[in-house]
């Protein structure tokens, strides 16, 4: 399963390439990236604006249609926003959400992380 995600600041760019998978980077320059194979969104926690560049990018051509999960990072110090961008994508196209984690995670989240996508096939 690919792995799409956003980095701004590299926390969690350093945490994907930690899972030794197929990696997509979608950035702020080309959210419109078309893609035919069941992924996953790995995104970290940011105000809304910035982070309307993953919406762009699932809602461009049959994206949706594959898009199968969601997991996100952050820092634990933002509370209820904690993974805010995840959960919020999670909900709004009914995905799961599979894994969060702190800052660029740790070899338990890694592991967490395989196993849920493992997990949906």
């Amino acid at each position: 399963m690919k792995i799409v995600y956003m980095s701004l600041t590299g926390q969690t760019k350093k945490f994907v390439h930690k899972l030794d998978m197929d990696l997509l980077e979608v950035t702020l320059t080309n959210p419109y990236i078309f893609i035919e194979e069941p992924f996953i969104a790995v995104v970290p926690t940011y105000e809304i604006e910035a982070t309307e560049i993953m919406n762009d990018f699932i809602e461009t051509g049959s994206n949706l249609s594959y898009f199968k999960g969601v997991a996100g990072g952050g820092n634990l110090n933002f509370g209820k926003l904690f993974a805010f961008t995840a959960k919020d994508l999670a909900e709004k196209y009914d995905v799961p959400l599979l894994h969060t984690f702190e800052f660029q995670g740790n070899e338990e989240d890694v592991r967490k992380l395989k196993k849920a996508v493992k997990e949906l096939g």
